[in-house]
């Protein structure tokens, strides 16, 4: 009799070939992360249709695939878990890093805790704490300022400290600021303003210092009245907001303005807009990150695109070879940006 075929499975594994999640998602047409919570009863696996969990199970026990956590932990003495620390949940910039850092330790068969500590010091000094006692093996930190080494292998996106033990995943913010820079000159902008990025983020003393350094190369001059300082620490539009009132009220005459992220630059629009200006016929606009929204915003936002969700994955990796003792950590990584060029900018006005 010939064998029945679920139309809904795909390659079997091949004779002798170790059976893995991947390779289980790969017969079943499932992601590793629903397998695992099937086999594994986690929470949340109600929400999983029966017929689904059925057809898991029938194929863990076909091709004897058996998971036992505590088993492996216990033989291992790992616990198979990562600390993650973010500013908060709910900022696009750290869901995109997020995302990388969660493919990566799918793949690999980790699981992570997250945790958000709005910037807080008292938070960022005691999260690693209680996230060490709950048994992670190595910590992930996004946009989060370093005071100290930790008892624990961790990696930093957008870490800029050397600190013993803490490898940092950067972008090549000097890169950033001749993207940013010479493409408003090149359209004929001379009269620029700023926002700088405020103390509590970890990319904004090095992305000033370059951005100063390359407005000197050509000949842009960095004035204080058209420079702001972002006060807020929240992840909404709001936080560009103010400082675009702020500089519009100094009156002083500018063409171009260069926020510190796509949030901010999102709320500097509303400023402008609000007073009776264009975007970008009176004001160009320049984002930072490349965030999600920053493609369907009206007008879609000019920007530099980190490779958020690459330097995610590249974090997680480097800290899954540092716990396993694989290879020597380099203390910095750095990753290059990219400009996108949409409709927040364009040639000034002659008028």
């Amino acid at each position: 009799m010939p064998r029945k075929v679920n139309a809904r499975s795909s390659r079997e594994p091949e004779p002798g070939q170790p059976v893995s999640l991947r390779v289980l998602g790969e017969y079943l047409n499932l992601s590793p992360a629903t397998i695992s919570l099937v086999l594994n009863d986690a929470p949340g696996v109600q929400a999983i249709p029966e017929s689904t969990r059925e057809r898991v199970r029938e194929a863990a026990a076909k091709f004897d695939y058996h998971p036992s956590f505590y088993a492996r932990s216990l033989r291992k003495r790992q616990s198979y878990t990562v600390g993650v620390l973010v500013p908060e949940l709910n900022d696009s910039y750290a869901t995109q890093i997020l995302a990388g850092v969660e493919d990566c330790l799918i793949e690999e068969g980790y699981f992570y805790l997250t945790a958000s500590h709005r910037r807080k010091p008292d938070l960022i000094e005691e999260y690693p704490n209680m996230l060490k006692e709950r048994s992670v093996e190595g910590f992930i930190f996004i946009d989060t300022v370093l005071e100290h080494s930790l008892k624990a292998p961790a990696v930093a996106v957008a870490g800029h400290r050397e600190i013993d033990g803490v490898t940092n995943v950067v972008l090549d913010q000097k890169r950033a600021a001749e993207l940013t820079l010479r493409h408003l000159h090149r359209l004929g902008h001379r009269r620029i303003a700023f926002m700088r990025g405020g103390s509590h983020s970890s990319d904004a003393d090095e992305r000033w210092e370059c951005m100063q350094a390359i407005a000197a190369e050509l000949g842009i001059p960095v004035q204080p009245e058209l420079t702001v300082q972002l006060r807020s620490r929240i992840s909404t539009p709001e936080l560009g907001l103010d400082p675009a009132n702020e500089l519009l009220q100094r009156r002083v005459p500018f063409t171009a303005l260069v926020c510190y992220d796509d949030i901010a630059a999102i709320g500097a629009i509303r400023a402008i807009r609000d007073n009776g200006l264009r975007v970008p016929e009176d004001i160009s606009v320049m984002g930072f990150d490349d965030i999600q929204s920053a493609a369907f915003h009206n007008p879609s936002i000019s920007t530099i695109r980190q490779p958020l969700t690459r330097m995610g994955a590249l974090a997680a990796s480097i800290l899954l070879q540092r716990i396993r003792g694989n290879a020597e950590a380099p203390p910095r990584l750095t990753v290059l940006p990219e400009l996108v060029i949409r409709e927040s900018t364009a040639p000034p006005e002659k008028a």
